[in-house]
């Protein structure tokens, strides 16, 4: 029930095709493209936030009083 047949693709290529037109498609999967592309720098750039950064001097390198 819940799987995905060959011919509901069609359907909703079709579907797609009426909507939207032969001439916007191309700009549409353009755009679609270009947003997945700032999304995945942006999740990127979240993951390299959550990294915990070094500490800037190592307490065995720290002088001695």
């Amino acid at each position: 029930m819940g799987m995905l047949k060959p011919w509901h693709i069609i359907v909703l290529l079709v579907v797609v095709l009426l909507l939207f037109g032969a001439k916007r498609l191309p700009d549409l999967a353009r755009s679609v493209g270009q947003s997945l592309k700032i999304f995945k720098s942006e999740v990127k750039d979240l993951r390299d936030d959550d990294k915990p950064a070094e500490p800037a001097v190592k307490d065995d390198d720290a002088p001695k009083a």
